[in-house]
Parts: structure tokens; sequence; C-alpha cells
């Protein structure tokens, strides 16, 4: 569920899924407001959200691994997070 969560920076619009055409809205289209599975952008979406919200908390992106990212906790204790995907 975690491509659910991106934000679009963009108007993106689908059509009816089946199931849900509306005779008298059949030629209607969807807006919409959040990301969905399946989307070209969706990955990249999440990526950018998570990235921001894991910079927040004071973690720093590693220079060698995109996917890395680190917190220094104390003199000899660090957190590493690591990433693929949508799995941590």
């Amino acid at each position: 569920t975690a491509f659910l969560h991106g934000d679009l920076d963009q108007p993106l619009y689908m059509e009816q899924p089946e199931g849900y055409v509306a005779d008298e809205q059949k030629d209607q289209v969807c807006l919409l407001k959040k990301s969905l599975y399946g989307l070209k952008q969706a990955p990249r979406q999440w990526n950018k959200k998570f990235n921001s919200f894991i910079m927040d908390q004071n973690f720093i992106r590693s220079g060698h691994d995109s996917c890395v990212y680190i917190k220094q906790v104390s003199d000899e204790e660090f957190v590493y997070i690591l990433i693929y995907v949508d799995d941590m």
C-alpha cells in the first residue's frame, strides 16, 4: 500500500473503472487525487514523499547509494535505513 500514499504533482485523469460506470456519466473520466498502483509515477512519487519525511527526521542520504539513509544517534551509535522500492 506504500504507493497509494504518493502525492501527484500534475493533473492525472483515468477512465472510469469497470463496474463503476454509470450510464448517464459513461463519457466522464476520474481526476486522481492520490497515486495508484500501476501508475508509472507511483514509485517516484512515493520515494519523493518518503525522502522528504526521512530527511525531516534528521537522516542523511548516502552519497554513494541513494537507497541508504544514516542517522547518528550518539558518538558510537548509528541508525541505517536501507530501502529497495518500497521495502525497508
